[in-house]
């Protein structure tokens, strides 16, 4: 497994392309989190949406919201994030998440072939057998270690992904919460988090 350092270094010229991103939310829902992960996406120049999976619901918890999104289940929430990216994925766009947004995001990426790149943040999905991309770029920033990334998982995983053709980065984070993105939870690492944003808004620009 290729895995870059905790505090990655990224040099200056980011600005310079527009990506067409797709940011879907956790299993807490479309929190403040998540809309201020996009305007940060959007000063750096890009496009950005952030589609509401849940109906407008949030939950203050993991356990809750893994509760409705399996009242849901797994087919519906995919049949709603496809219809939102549908209007603009002849655009090329990078498909991006956070936890289970991060597994709806690897999903749809796989499935097209017009994707620019795959940004995973604090999580991964099931690959399907028959999955291929040509050199689709991927980048995951998880935990270390994480509930629901274990290690032997992530190994699995980044094994099943070269062999579908992505060309993958893994980042990870000594010590913080899984979902440490979101100032609002308590998982929340800043320091891991200011480094994961820079580290990924070099990759954006990488993609131009």
């Amino acid at each position: 497994m290729r895995v870059r350092p905790r505090a990655g270094v990224v040099g200056p010229g980011w600005h310079h392309g527009l990506m067409n991103i797709m940011l879907f939310h956790s299993t807490y829902g479309l929190r403040p989190a998540v809309r201020e992960a996009a305007d940060r996406l959007r000063g750096a120049g890009h496009e950005v949406w952030t589609p509401d999976l849940f109906d407008g619901r949030t939950f203050e918890t993991v356990e809750e919201g893994m509760a409705f999104n399996e009242e849901i289940g797994k087919e519906e929430l995919l049949k709603r994030a496809v219809l939102a990216a549908a209007p603009y994925s002849e655009r090329g766009l990078v498909y991006a998440g956070f936890s289970l947004g991060a597994s709806v995001a690897q999903t749809l990426a796989l499935g097209d072939e017009r994707a620019r790149g795959l940004l995973l943040l604090h999580g991964t999905s099931d690959i399907a057998p028959n999955a291929a991309v040509d050199d689709l770029p991927v980048q995951l920033h998880v935990a270390e270690p994480d509930p629901f990334e274990t290690d032997d998982w992530l190994s699995a995983w980044y094994l099943q992904m070269g062999r579908a053709g992505a060309d993958v980065e893994v980042y990870r984070y000594a010590g913080a919460g899984h979902l440490y993105t979101d100032p609002a939870l308590p998982d929340y690492d800043e320091e891991a988090a200011e480094a994961t944003w820079r580290v990924a808004l070099g990759f954006l620009d990488s993609l131009r």
